[in-house]
């Protein structure tokens, strides 16, 4: 993080205190239902947990950017994944500071970049308002969406037993899954399939952003290990995994057709559809 941000005018650098605070929302609430018996009698009142989805307004220099629906935890590993997936920042030192704030309905994030990216991220929210409301209408705003991705040059040797590991093991790292039975996973494995890294939340790409912050964070490099999804692999996963230079993508569902082009012109190894007993191979080599 730049320690010399005040120099330019920019919030100092992230005290410990803010960091924690930057980290942790509620994660659950406890909700009062009603069990309905259907193939067996048994109605009754019980009380489940149920996880926290709310708006979480991401703001770049005090303009509003995105408002995205995800779980408040991790906020800080989010707001760095979610700068980096939308190409505002390269490096964690071109954030200066995040503060994350619970508002009336929601959170708002804030982030803090250095000045020369700060100037992109304002160009961006210009172009946004300029256009149509669908967000994706028009030739050239189809053009950016499928904007050829940088090819993939790391490449990694995980064999079919690795991926199996990691598959046995995803469980007993989502905490929040068990709990409530509603929100997705996104686990950093080392090619041996072990376990090194995992993050969840109710939207499959906001679990996905915040691994790629929390490994960024950490300097860890996503070219040393694969990412393994409990989602199926839309598009924008395909996007996030190669643009955070991870050469494998695992997801336990099926892919779409976008997904696998995207994955295929990119040089990604893209799994889909890992079970136990199998997996399909859609793009790229594997022993």
């Amino acid at each position: 993080m730049d320690t010399h941000s005040a120099d330019r005018g920019t919030p100092d650098q992230d005290t410990p205190d803010e960091i924690a605070a930057a980290t942790c929302g509620a994660a659950t609430t406890d909700r009062t239902v009603r069990r309905l018996g259907l193939g067996a009698p048994g109605d009754g009142d019980l009380v489940r947990t149920v996880a926290v989805e709310a708006p979480v307004s991401v703001e770049v220099g005090g303009i509003g950017y995105a408002v995205m629906m995800a779980t408040p935890t991790d906020l800080r590993d989010y707001a760095l994944g979610f700068a980096l997936a939308e190409g505002l920042v390269d490096t964690p030192a071109q954030l200066n500071r995040v503060d994350a704030h619970p508002i009336e309905g929601g959170w708002a994030l804030r982030l803090w970049l250095v000045a020369e990216r700060a100037a992109l991220a304002l160009e961006r929210v210009r172009r946004r308002v300029g256009e149509s409301s669908c967000g994706l209408c028009g030739i050239e705003n189809i053009e950016e969406v499928l904007r050829p991705l940088p090819p993939l040059t790391a490449r990694l040797a995980v064999d079919r037993a690795a991926i199996a590991a990691a598959l046995a093991a995803l469980t007993a790292h989502q905490p929040l899954g068990r709990a409530t039975g509603a929100v997705h996973a996104a686990a950093f494995c080392a090619p041996t399939g072990e376990i090194l890294c995992v993050r969840e939340d109710v939207g499959r790409h906001n679990a996905l952003d915040k691994l790629i912050g929390a490994l960024a964070w950490a300097a860890i490099d996503p070219a040393d290990g694969f990412i393994l999804l409990s989602a199926r692999c839309s598009y924008e996963l395909v996007e996030k995994t190669v643009r955070a230079g991870c050469p494998l993508l695992v997801t336990i569902s099926a892919p779409t057709s976008l997904a696998a082009d995207r994955a295929a012109a990119a040089g990604l190894t893209l799994v889909a559809l890992a079970r136990s007993d199998s997996a399909l191979l859609i793009s790229g080599d594997m022993a």
